[in-house]
């Protein structure tokens, strides 16, 4: 697996998104190429108040089980991982390096 996989605990198929920032098709795109996994994109962007629904619905009976309320969840869009394996561990060597380079930089 890439250099992304490695470091994580845990292995991912896909990411589930949510928020404001699903709305841009080429930071998902690139998130996708990043963590070389699907990224899946609903609907419904904002899903807060769908999940605190979901647990009222679910407490008083509207739906039996997780699984039942799952399936009304409804895909927008699933980006898949269309970066070469070389060019994600450049960018990933050099998100690294930024990183590194940010710590510290306040002398207390």
């Amino acid at each position: 697996l890439d250099l992304v996989k490695k470091e994580m605990r845990f292995p991912v198929k896909r990411l589930r998104v949510d928020g404001g920032a699903v709305k841009n098709d080429f930071l998902m795109q690139f998130q996708a190429d990043i963590l070389g996994c699907e990224v899946e994109r609903p609907v419904v962007h904002e899903t807060t108040a769908l999940g605190a629904a979901a647990l009222a619905g679910l407490a008083t009976g509207v739906w039996q089980s997780q699984k039942d309320f799952l399936k009304k969840r409804k895909i927008d869009k699933i980006f898949k991982p269309r970066m070469k394996p070389k060019m994600r561990e450049a960018y990933y060597a050099d998100w690294k390096r930024a990183v590194a380079r940010s710590l510290d930089w306040i002398h207390a």
